[in-house]
């Protein structure tokens, strides 16, 4: 225990004032500081989870998603901010939930792709629940610039071996997505499309459809 020293109290200070002083000052140094594994994703309690996800600004959230997903969420969160509109961006934002990314840009396809598209497969190699890839358009959709459209392919990965991507043929129908309770005081409400099993997405910045 360090020696306390320092005091704000007068010079005209009693004898019990100064024995106060230097008894808080005592007890406030056994405190040991929570910060900064309090803030580090992958240290804090999985109970303050939440809270740094709304501190971070995250926007697509899964109260029930697992602890992994949740730290890398919330982990990943500044550096999809800070790069949004580059495939790093795009990378991450598959990566935040568990699934490996494969970002091809318009620029890097050879022959050149149409201007401000871009390729992303996220190939799953864990179970798939039926609001997932309503989770991954979501999130897509935030990392991307407003100018970009992004197809998103769906690969599942089976005993080490990739299964086919399914190419749908017609659009899927409109279906009620909603997200309430998962962050403190945050409601997300959001039109998407839930019916179908599907593997090959379209989305822009104007709405959350997905389009064959």
């Amino acid at each position: 225990m360090s020696d306390i020293t320092a005091s704000l109290l007068p010079a005209n200070s009693s004898p019990l004032e100064k024995a106060l002083d230097v008894g808080f000052g005592t007890l406030l140094d056994r405190v040991i500081p929570p910060f900064p594994a309090l803030m580090n994703p992958l240290l804090t309690p999985v109970e303050f989870l939440p809270y740094l996800a709304a501190d971070r600004g995250v926007s697509e959230w899964d109260a029930h998603a697992t602890e992994t997903e949740k730290r890398l969420t919330v982990g990943l969160s500044w550096q999809i901010q800070r790069q949004a509109g580059t495939p790093k961006a795009l990378s991450h934002a598959v990566e935040s939930l568990g699934f490996t990314p494969n970002i091809s840009a318009w620029y890097q396809q050879r022959p050149l792709g149409v201007p401000y598209t871009f390729d992303v497969q996220a190939i799953i190699g864990r179970s798939w629940s039926s609001g997932d890839h309503n989770r991954l358009i979501r999130r897509i959709n935030a990392a991307k610039s407003e100018r970009d459209q992004a197809t998103i392919t769906i690969v599942h990965e089976t005993a080490g071996q990739l299964a086919f991507a399914q190419v749908l043929e017609a659009p899927l129908s409109d279906g009620e997505f909603s997200l309430s309770g998962a962050l403190p005081e945050l409601a997300l409400v959001a039109g998407l499309n839930s019916a179908g099993v599907a593997r090959h997405y379209t989305i822009n910045d104007y709405d959350l459809r997905a389009q064959p």
